[in-house]
């Protein structure tokens, strides 16, 4: 689904820049993918995306710690 259409970013674009490439705010999501800078209507739910994925990266890292 698109989150930002002023700059064609995905949800699916912004968990990746959070798994990939650790981004933890808008501000970081800006620099990597361009999204929320226009016109700022996405930046709520691109806010929630990146809370989402990042709990869930820090719950899978978890996992993988204690299953080591």
């Amino acid at each position: 689904m698109y989150v930002c259409i002023c700059k064609n970013v995905t949800d699916r674009q912004i968990r990746q820049a959070v798994y990939q490439q650790d981004v933890s705010n808008i501000r970081e999501l800006r620099s990597c993918l361009g999204a929320c800078d226009q016109c700022g209507k996405c930046a709520r739910d691109a806010k929630e995306i990146i809370r989402e994925a990042a709990s869930e990266r820090m719950m899978m890292e978890t996992h993988a710690a204690m299953a080591s």
